[in-house]
Order: structure tokens, then C-alpha cells, then sequence
């Protein structure tokens, strides 16, 4: 919605020409290329161009993205309810067993905490000694990969879809990686197709699309940037 109202007159000072340029940005990141003038573009009466708007009741669902018959979804969505995402369910181990039997896979010694979220849990896949800190959510209607001595503070959002923006709002999918030894602190969203590096670490807030390279500290100083290395050669001297 950003993109839309980045074009109308008198938002926050941008100027026409810098909306286009931002929306045609988002457009790249979600795999579309048809121009804006494949679009429908409304004149109202005083003459002004007016954006088109998508009629949702004619968008595709994201049914698509289940790969399980809709009633392992809905018997998924029960037991998410009782056993991992409910707050008073304070067993890390039964919140594990519920999720490897509906699939996923999780390796020894994870420790999963209370109000954890997981959209579909045979596409999670996450190895051993992870901590997944309270209140993580993971939308994964795509597959997510998370390495060895992982962590993923509280509050992350991680998601891998999207959607067809200038077209008819379909579900665009693309998995996550995070390697061996990361830790994404408190907060952070990770959009679909990042893969963040051994060992580095993301500042709590960061949104993080594409690489983040083996080792870094990734933040926002002026934007999503490598900050410094996490391990030094000099550290152990």
C-alpha cells in the first residue's frame, strides 16, 4: 500500500517520480515486470489519475501452498492451538513432539518456547541445539532451513510468501535459510528467499531480504547494512 500512496499528491513530501521508482523496487522484489501501463488507470472527475484497485474477491487462495489434504491443515491448526502456540503449554518437548508429528523436522536438543506460531510444520526443517525464542512466528507456506546451534530471538517473524502485486494478488513463495550458528535477535522479520550466513548475527528490528554473508552483523545504521565481523582474528590474542 506504501507504493500506491507514495504517488499521491502531498505524501510525506515524495515527489510522483520517487514513488515510481520505489514501486518499480517492490514490483522486482515480487517477480513482476509488466509495466504500469499494462494496468487499468481510472480518471476521476477533476481529471486526476487515480490508482487501480484489485478486486481480492477474484484473487487466487493460497491453498496451493498446503501440500496436505485440507483436513491434516485444519486437524494442524487444532493442535497448534492446544500445544504450541498456547501460552499455559510451557513443555518444550511436547511442543516439539506436536510439530514432528505432523511433520516436521527438528533435530535434538531444540528447545522450542511458549507462543510459538508454525503455518505448516512439514515445511520446517531446523537442526540440532536451536533455541526458537517465545512468541517466533513462522509463516512458512514455503520451506524454511534452519541450521545447527541456531537462534531465533522472541517476536521474529519469519515468512516466505508474498503476493502478485500489480496483478491479481496470487501467493508468491520463496524459502528461507538461515546456517549453522546465526542468531536472529528480538524482532526481526525475514522476508521470503533470505538466506543469512554461519554465524552472523541480525540486530533486533532488521528486516532482512537477500544474503546476509557468513559472520556479519547486520543491522540498520542507515539502512540494512554489514556492520563489522562478528568473529575477529584478533579476539583470541
Amino acid at each position: 500500500m506504501s507504493t500506491i500512496a507514495s504517488e499521491t499528491r502531498g505524501f510525506a513530501g515524495h515527489s510522483v517520480a520517487a514513488g515510481r521508482r520505489h514501486r518499480a523496487e517492490v514490483d522486482a522484489e515480487a517477480g513482476e515486470s509488466a509495466p504500469l501501463s499494462a494496468l487499468p488507470t481510472p480518471v476521476s472527475k477533476t481529471g486526476r489519475e487515480q490508482p487501480p484497485v484489485i478486486d481480492l474477491a477474484q484473487a487466487p487462495g493460497a491453498g496451493e501452498a498446503w501440500d496436505r489434504p485440507s483436513m491434516v491443515v485444519y486437524a494442524w491448526r487444532i493442535c497448534e492451538l492446544l500445544f504450541v502456540s498456547n501460552p499455559w503449554q510451557i513443555s518444550s518437548r511436547l511442543r516439539v513432539a506436536t510439530l514432528r508429528a505432523f511433520g516436521a523436522e527438528i533435530g535434538p536438543g531444540v528447545i522450542f518456547r511458549p507462543r510459538t506460531r508454525v503455518c505448516l510444520p512439514w515445511k520446517l526443517h531446523i537442526g540440532s541445539g536451536c533455541w526458537i525464542g517465545e512468541g517466533v512466528w513462522f509463516h512458512n507456506q514455503d520451506d524454511v532451513f534452519i541450521g545447527s546451534n541456531v537462534v531465533v530471538s522472541q517476536e521474529c517473524f519469519i515468512t516466505t510468501g508474498s503476493h502478485r502485486a500489480r496483478t491479481d494478488m496470487g501467493l508468491i513463495t520463496k524459502p528461507v535459510r538461515i546456517d549453522d550458528g546465526a542468531w536472529v535477535t528480538s524482532r526481526c522479520m525475514v522476508l521470503g528467499g533470505a538466506h543469512i550466513g554461519r554465524s552472523a548475527v541480525v540486530e533486533p528490528l532488521t528486516v532482512v531480504r537477500g544474503a546476509v554473508p557468513a559472520n556479519a552483523v547486520y543491522g540498520r545504521p542507515a539502512g540494512p547494512a554489514v556492520i563489522r565481523e562478528r568473529f575477529r582474528e584478533d579476539d583470541a590474542r
